[in-house]
């Protein structure tokens, strides 16, 4: 719809991923010349984690896309599967034609093609997308035909792919002799300001375009609430653009990419956005430490949480009782004064009326 306004041969900010509009920051060109180099030096497992939208599905292509004739490569895109499926998606990418009812003759084909492929001097690689939606036992399939393997040579490289969360997966005990196994591991982070705007340049380039359609202050302001996730800034310039053709406004300024923002529903991405780490409610300090400060940033809450206040008033209940103890511990005490007074009295005036 835009595209003739602009002067553009085709829409630049695709969600799709497209190599020709292929354009690496410092840190995905670090990630890509990183894991090219497992793959090809046979490291075995490799991981690649990023957040959601950083970019991770377009640096996979791209390396696919660098790799040679004597790499066969399999990508599995969604790991929900069960055990069987898994191994028939598996025989298919990697082209097994002989059919296997079980999975001890699906690991028999596979082995022979294993050998079959390095015997043809040729790497092959297993790439697990979405790895964070492995069940445990999918997991702990992959990690048994990395076994698969000769002397001191992999037969097998196993390249994971997924959201940051995946890293907490590894970490649990059940997983630990996979995430021994992981040779290269790179996290995949968002661009900065000025690789930004170099990124919404470059695409609008290839797209055609002649003349400088985005400010600097709208690729500042892309950059404020995209966090630098290449998957928000195409949403954002692309509503940019359509919003601009409306508006017949040749520039995009700063102004409509926060009117596109707002229409978008996007907050701006900053440090606020992280969870806090929540204070305790009561704090606990020592005699010798005396009381803390109060902050002058903050106000405590007016009503303390029920566990909090709960406590507080055992710790109220049990000094009461002790107050009520003291207080009749002194009556007791008054009351014996009381009677040793009446009985001294009693005996001085006993001996005092006493006839001679």
């Amino acid at each position: 719809m835009y595209r003739a306004f602009y002067n553009l041969k085709e829409k630049p900010f695709q969600i799709t991923t497209d190599s020709r509009f292929l354009w690496l920051g410092e840190k995905h060109k670090e990630a890509f010349a990183t894991l090219k180099y497992g793959i090809l030096d046979d490291k075995g497992f490799l991981l690649l984690t990023g957040d959601v939208g950083t970019g991770k599905t377009t640096l996979i292509n791209a390396l696919i896309n660098s790799l040679n004739s004597k790499v066969i490569l399999a990508k599995i895109p969604d790991p929900k599967l069960d055990e069987m499926d898994f191994y028939r998606l598996l025989a298919n990418q990697f082209s097994i034609k002989k059919p296997f009812n079980t999975k001890g003759e699906f690991l028999l084909l596979f082995t022979e093609f294993l050998e079959r492929a390095y015997t043809a001097g040729k790497q092959v690689v297993l790439i697990a997308d979405e790895a964070q939606r492995l069940s445990p036992e999918l997991l702990e399939d992959i990690r048994h035909l990395s076994n698969i393997e000769k002397e001191h040579v992999k037969l097998l490289n196993i390249f994971f792919v997924g959201q940051v969360e995946f890293n907490n997966i590894l970490l649990e005990k059940r997983n630990r002799a996979i995430r021994q196994r992981i040779t290269i591991h790179y996290t995949l982070g968002a661009l900065n300001e000025q690789e930004t705007g170099e990124y919404i340049r470059h695409r609008l380039q290839v797209a055609g375009a002649s003349a400088e359609i985005f400010s600097a202050d709208a690729a500042g302001e892309v950059f404020k609430f995209s966090g630098g996730a290449p998957r928000l800034i195409n949403i954002i310039c692309d509503r940019a653009l359509l919003t601009g053709f409306v508006e017949s406004k040749k520039k995009i300024d700063a102004a409509m990419i926060i009117e596109c923002a707002a229409e978008l529903q996007i907050s701006p991405y900053d440090d606020d956005d992280k969870p806090k780490k929540k204070e305790p409610a009561v704090a606990e300090v020592s005699a010798e430490q005396g009381a803390p400060e109060k902050d002058k940033t903050t106000t405590a809450p007016a009503v303390p949480p029920a566990a909090v206040r709960s406590e507080l008033e055992h710790i109220l209940q049990l000094d009461l009782i002790g107050v009520r103890k003291k207080k009749s511990g002194m009556w007791g005490i008054f009351f014996i004064y009381f009677t040793l007074i009446l009985l001294i009295g009693a005996l001085c005036a006993y001996f005092f009326y006493l006839p001679y």
